[in-house]
């Protein structure tokens, strides 16, 4: 789908502004498709309302036990992740597709980087600074949270896939939506969801808005559970101690996405 397709436009509730205004405003603004179309929300700045439309848009929350439901959402926070696994180490992809509740959300994470990464919270037992200072230090002072307190960002990469499973099963699961925050989005280049059917087809690219030291939220929601991968696009360049001032880094914090169905 084509976010050129024509969406009716609601006013932006603080800035009383069309939704095609500069996505640096500091309020929330969504995008609504008809019933055909994909339903796009979008916010920077103050991105509650925004987050709220979203999960309204996907149904009940489902927690993180295992199985399907038949309506619904899942969401990842990250706060779940214990200190081993956060940063400076490694999360395993497949940490939120466990067998057994709280972990299992049908989420299956991958980078063509080093690995993917949760940061560390404040009291962690290695001492690692909290929002990836522990890659380089400015970060802490560059990044926000949407839910205290910790991140989620690919290691060694700008790029993440992200794969549904029925919750804590190896089946393949398709899902009616995603919508995730991010932290940071200086420039709308070059940081987006492109989401992906069963077969590989590309249903559509949606860039995030610009948030500059701040927050901003992307979420659609397709008419039907269709959506099989989503790859999640992280600015410019990926987190290090040496990225420059040219570069736009960006890292998340929670993830919203459709109850995972089996593929039928």
């Amino acid at each position: 789908m084509s976010q050129l397709a024509v969406r009716r436009l609601p006013l932006i509730p603080v800035a009383l502004a069309l939704a095609c205004a500069a996505p640096t405003a500091a309020s929330a603004a969504d995008l609504t498709g008809s019933a055909a179309q994909p339903v796009v929300v979008r916010g920077s700045g103050q991105i509650q309302s925004a987050v709220d439309r979203f999960r309204r848009l996907l149904g009940p929350d489902n927690g993180g036990g295992p199985g399907g439901r038949a309506r619904g959402r899942r969401e990842i926070n990250w706060d779940g992740v214990p200190d081993e696994l956060a940063a400076p180490h490694a999360l395993p992809g497949d940490f939120f597709n466990a067998a057994t509740a709280p972990r299992a959300r049908g989420a299956v994470l991958s980078t063509p980087g080093d690995h993917v990464a949760v940061s560390a919270d404040a009291d962690n037992p290695d001492s690692a600074p909290v929002r990836f200072g522990d890659v380089n230090p400015t970060y802490t002072d560059t990044f926000r949270v949407f839910s205290a307190e910790r991140l989620f960002s690919p290691i060694g990469s700008n790029v993440v896939n992200l794969r549904f499973r029925v919750p804590g099963t190896s089946r393949r699961g398709v899902v009616r939506g995603f919508g995730a925050v991010y932290t940071d989005v200086d420039r709308r280049e070059g940081t987006a969801f492109r989401y992906y059917d069963v077969n590989g087809r590309l249903l559509g690219t949606y860039s995030v808005p610009v948030s500059r030291g701040g927050l901003s939220f992307l979420g659609v929601r397709f008419p039907r559970a269709v959506v099989a991968r989503v790859r999640i696009e992280y600015g410019s360049a990926v987190l290090g101690p040496d990225d420059g001032p040219g570069a736009d880094v960006a890292v998340m914090d929670d993830f919203i996405y459709g109850e995972p169905r089996p593929v039928r």
